[in-house]
């Protein structure tokens, strides 16, 4: 293994040696500290005169004479006008941040505000109003959401006095020291006012941004304890998380196998992810000079984090909704998302190894052209237009053109071809079904049960997925999903605030309790069953559908009697991912306590002026219409204005809901505090009824991208067979591919073709002039998975550490030892 994938898998003792605070705080120099932050949020003299960075020191002197006019017209009791405070902890965080934007103009080179000393003054003077009045008071402050009080305030401040730090160190000599002790005191979550990495809340990317604006204190101050320290807390976001050995008992970070989790048991990439992400690069770029150890070796953590975490996750510019939490509500686009990433990759690049560095520069050229306007540093601005413009660099993805990635750590797959990339949520007891927090992501309940999200090469994934997606199609109607046939209520519509308040329970729920994480933020589910192996660029991935924390809790009288909880359906579910299509298998579905069941086969938004075409045929020939009854062979839905289609073959016998819907819907039917803004989108719909009666228990159906009609007419003669769909084994065969694959639910062994299954295992074979298996264990809970292929003995040519092979009666019997595996693929290629 090279040096950086060994990194990649050090364990967090490992990493903080690289930084431990004795180490860390040998020779810094926290002058060049402070230096290097203020450049990365203010520019510098050469960088500042770029034509490229000119849009962005407009918009920094835009918004500080913004600030400055707030300030003239502030009333009574105001710092900027219409600012109330007193009792509203994100107005008070926005204060800090306007003091900030204006600090930042007058210490930006190239700014008509640089060096201005009245504007200085002002912050200054706004910085002791807002101390004395409503942040200095310990005992009155700390409403509201724990963030702003220890990481969103913090980080204004923090720069603020950075930005400041000549002007206040000459006119307001004790304001500094006093804003970081009154810090420390609001780090309530943490040990004496520091950071405390047994706490639940200083993982993830809400320790680096804490530790981050702890180092600028630290530099501040000439505390190098304080320094050290922040950095040896940091280190340990860089360590892999190895789920047997927890440290900390935190599960917030990065897996061996390129996921992320956040708030211990959500998919979080796109939104946490990139947070901790932007974070750790600019700690890099602010130690830079000012350490003797650069941080080559943690910055080579951070390319993986990029190549295997993200890189698979981004589509054409676009960030995947499945890792992006209560985030998929807001108005921001997955463009925006990537945008904040492109920013963290090419400023990684002056940190990593030479061949990793033109790595990164190539798949900044591969992707689409960032707003930059959004980049945080003028720095970073020039840095990416030097690297979009050098003709010595090709544009590279850092995907290869065909690549399934399993993250069964958090439950996600991602099936990705030249033409379109697949990406599907599951769920179960180790990862959240949903996550919906202060009134963000408010009709969820089902984004964690198979929904599936299928991206069309070409196409503005504006038009076609976030915010609008979530706003225009049922929450019930979620692409992928099988859901009963209810109607729930939010949050707010069921105790009218944004959590269940009931402290005095002996569960204490209260706003940012354990248990309002458990059962009403984001609940877990109750199966373990939910992953899949890969196979070279093929992959199987199956899901047993099951209740939510909260409801299993409420049947066994653990939650108080006014507490709403509901009752899932259930479904054994499978998703056999190949070149072409994506093969669905659905058995057991059943609504339960006597109510019918939807599974939508796929759900799929335009613009209501877009020229859309609904085709399909029976399976006996006639041409299908939009209302049938009879069954369909194939369905088409293909958007002319656009020019992308997907087509779905069914291969099994049952009706199918399918139509067009124009819808009109506020966005902040998703998100309270979206601007209510009504967006009208046709909504398609295709899905299938499991009436209450259990007379369509099970189906199965290929999604196609891009597919033509006569290509949807060939599945009438192959190439895909189901072998098996029901609850204890679903399997499919592709001729044309020679490939079996096959999930088994159940104890063994389990017949699937030519396959012979033991337990619970996913598994997926292709002949041809060798035999190549990969098998996992989706429950994370066996010590081996094995199968036997029948048919002529085969020997071993190549396999991974744990697989062993050997001739068995009938065939060859490949075993692997899987305990402690996370859900990882073992191969075996046998001749």
């Amino acid at each position: 293994m090279s040096r950086r994938q060994v990194l990649s898998l050090l364990p967090a003792a490992g990493l903080l040696a690289v930084a431990s605070p004795s180490r860390a705080a040998v020779g810094i120099d926290h002058a060049r500290l402070l230096a290097n932050t203020v450049a990365i949020f203010a520019g510098t003299p050469d960088v500042n005169t770029r034509p490229e960075v000119a849009g962005k020191l407009a918009a920094i002197l835009g918004t500080a004479r913004q600030r400055l006019a707030a300030m003239d017209q502030a009333g009574e009791g105001e710092l900027f006008a219409g600012l109330r405070l007193g009792t509203d902890d994100a107005n008070l965080r926005l204060a800090f941040q306007y003091l900030y934007e204006i600090a930042l103009a007058t210490r930006t080179p190239g700014s008509q505000l640089i060096d201005d000393l009245a504007a200085q003054r002002r912050v200054a003077d706004g910085l002791s109003w807002l101390h004395e009045r409503h942040y200095g008071d310990q005992s009155a402050g700390y409403y509201g959401n724990w963030h702003n009080w220890e990481i969103g305030i913090s980080t204004h401040v923090s720069r603020t006095l950075v930005l400041l730090a000549d002007r206040l160190r000459e006119e307001r000599p004790d304001l500094t020291a006093t804003y970081i002790a009154s810090m420390d005191a609001y780090l309530r979550t943490g040990k004496n006012g520091d950071v405390d990495l047994d706490s639940r809340f200083h993982t993830g990317a809400n320790l680096a941004d804490i530790t981050a604006n702890r180092i600028l204190q630290g530099a501040l101050t000439g505390d190098d304890a304080r320094v050290g320290k922040a950095i040896s807390d940091q280190a340990t976001v860089f360590a892999t998380i190895d789920p047997y050995n927890l440290r900390h008992g935190v599960t917030d970070g990065y897996y061996r196998d390129g996921s992320f989790i956040q708030h211990h048991s959500v998919a979080y990439t796109g939104s946490y992810g990139r947070i901790l992400l932007t974070r750790v690069v600019q700690t890099l770029k602010m130690l830079q000079g000012a350490t003797d150890d650069g941080g080559a070796d943690l910055a080579s953590v951070v390319y993986r984090w990029i190549a295997d975490g993200f890189a698979p996750l981004i589509f054409e510019g676009w960030m995947m909704e499945i890792v992006k939490g209560r985030a998929v509500s807001r108005t921001a686009t997955g463009y925006a998302d990537v945008g904040v990433i492109v920013e963290a990759i090419a400023d990684l690049a002056d940190h990593v190894e030479a061949g990793d560095a033109l790595a990164l520069k190539k798949y900044v050229k591969h992707l689409p052209a960032a707003d930059t306007a959004a980049f945080v540093s003028p720095v970073s601005i020039a840095g990416y237009a030097a690297i979009r413009a050098d003709s010595a660099i090709p544009a590279a993805d850092l995907n290869p053109p065909e690549r399934c990635v399993a993250f069964n750590a958090m439950d996600r797959t991602v099936h990705r071809r030249p033409g379109y990339a697949f990406a599907l949520a599951r769920s179960s007891d180790r990862i959240s079904k949903y996550e919906y927090m202060n009134g963000e992501n408010l009709m969820p309940w089902f984004q964690g049960d198979g929904a599936h999200y299928l991206y069309l090469a070409g196409e503005d994934q504006r038009e076609v997925y976030g915010v609008d997606y979530y706003t225009a199609v049922s929450p019930y109607r979620l692409a992928g999903i099988t859901a009963p046939v209810e109607e729930r209520r939010t949050v707010p519509e069921l105790y009218g605030r944004f959590w269940y308040d009931n402290p005095g329970h002996p569960l204490n729920f209260t706003s940012s309790s354990e248990s309002q994480n458990t059962y009403v933020y984001f609940p877990r589910g109750g199966n373990a069953f939910s992953g899949g192996a890969t196979l070279g660029a093929y992959g199987a991935a199956g899901m047993v559908q099951s209740d939510d924390a909260a409801y299993t809790a409420k049947q066994a009288d653990i939650l108080p009697d006014d507490f709403v909880a509901y009752r899932n359906a259930r479904a054994t579910r499978s998703w056999f991912m190949l070149d072409d299509e994506i093969v669905v298998l659905a058995a057991g579905v059943s609504g339960q306590g006597g109510r019918a069941a939807v599974t939508t086969v796929d759900s799929r938004i335009a613009a209501p002026g877009d020229a859309i075409a609904l085709t399909g045929e029976g399976w006996k020939g006639g041409a299908w219409q939009a209302g049938d009854t009879a069954p369909p062979r194939w369905l088409r839905y293909a958007n002319g204005t656009r020019g992308t289609a997907v087509g779905y073959a069914f291969l099994t016998r049952q009706p199918v809901g399918a139509g067009l819907e124009t819808v009109t819907r506020s966005r902040r039917a998703v998100r309270t505090a979206n601007p209510d803004t009504s967006v009208t989108k046709n909504v398609f719909t295709a899905s299938v009824t499991h009436p209450a009666t259990g007379d369509v228990p099970a189906l199965a159906y290929a999604l196609v991208p891009n597919a033509t009609e006569a290509r949807l007419r060939g599945y009438a003669d192959g190439p895909l067979t189901v072998l098996a769909n029901n609850r204890h084994v679903q399997a499919i065969k592709h001729e044309t591919l020679d490939i079996v694959a096959a999930n088994v639910f159940a104890d063994g062994p389990r017949h699937a073709g030519r396959l012979l299954i033991d337990g619970p295992a996913s598994v997926i074979v292709q002949s041809g002039e060798r035999t190549t298996v990969a098998l996992s264990d989706p429950t994370m809970r066996r010590d081996r998975v094995s199968v036997v292929v029948h048919g002529a003995p085969l020997r071993l040519g190549t396999a991974d550490e744990g697989v062993t092979v050997r001739r068995v009666p009938g065939g060859t019997l490949i075993q692997a030892t899987t305990r402690h595996a996370h859900g990882r693929t073992f191969t075996a290629t046998l001749r």
